[in-house]
């Protein structure tokens, strides 16, 4: 295997990396720190379109992660961009929060319920049965699906909740079109965001708790990988995968001395 170029810039998963169910993982905060007085670039990610950069910065804040607005990169800034680039100034119907809305209103984009170019569906809090009647029919009328991520479920205090992958199966079960996903998996996200900071993916690293999104995302943009073991996918489930990361480690914490 080639010898990888030094480290010059990181990006990170948000939920069980830096924090698991609203509490920092110990060592985030140095972590952060670090990154932050190197001066090296970094991005934080996260898959949820819920939430604005500005609402993610006041989050993190709250539990003593200093992470700038502008090192915050969601699936729906990402899934924005790539639209932007598709279809500028275009038109889409929207089933999402602040997050999406705000990002496609800052592109440029119409929201409408009249003939859109794009049906584009991210996560809510409250999955209305008549808006989704309305994306089924939008689709099958002829407007391109787009979701924003992949995920099937997201976490609650209550547990497990239906997140953008299982409501897109329905409608795609609905109009037998399947969206465009923009996040993770996908590399498409991490390249735009290695672009929005200036970084190549010769000399950038991934971290993440999940191996098939942010590990599988991070190799397949060229990327050095990093799982950590206190989120989603656990030390014994590594070795299912056809891939695996460059190194397991047991939390942030084992990363901190890495950056230079």
């Amino acid at each position: 295997m080639a010898e990888r170029k030094p480290i010059e810039s990181w990006l990170t998963d948000m939920d069980g990396v830096l924090m698991h169910e609203g509490i920092p993982v110990p060592g985030a905060d140095a972590f952060v720190k670090r990154l932050r007085e190197s001066g090296t670039p970094f991005l934080v990610l996260t898959n949820n379109s819920i939430y604005t950069p500005r609402d993610l910065h006041a989050r993190l804040s709250r539990i003593g992660l200093d992470v700038p607005v502008a090192n915050i990169w969601t699936s729906a800034l990402a899934s924005a961009q790539f639209l932007d680039e598709q279809r500028p100034g275009g038109t889409a119907y929207v089933i999402g929060e602040a997050g999406l809305t705000t990002a496609l209103h800052d592109i440029g984009y119409v929201l409408t319920d009249v003939e859109p170019d794009y049906v584009v569906l991210g996560e809510t809090r409250t999955y209305s049965f008549e808006a989704l009647t309305k994306a089924i029919r939008l689709i099958n009328d002829g407007a391109r699906f787009i979701a924003t991520n992949p995920d099937e479920i997201g976490p609650s205090a209550e547990g497990a909740l239906p997140a953008t992958g299982s409501v897109a199966a329905l409608i795609t079960k609905a109009t037998g079109q399947k969206p465009y996903f923009v996040g993770k998996p996908n590399p498409l996200m991490m390249r735009s965001g290695l672009n929005a900071i200036g970084a190549h993916s010769e000399t950038s690293a991934m971290i993440g708790d999940r191996m098939d999104t942010d590990v599988r995302a991070g190799l397949e943009a060229g990327m050095e990988t990093f799982l950590v073991l206190t989120g989603v996918t656990k030390a014994a489930e590594v070795d299912r995968y056809p891939y695996r990361p460059s190194t397991v480690v047991d939390s942030i914490a084992d990363l901190v001395e890495r950056i230079a």
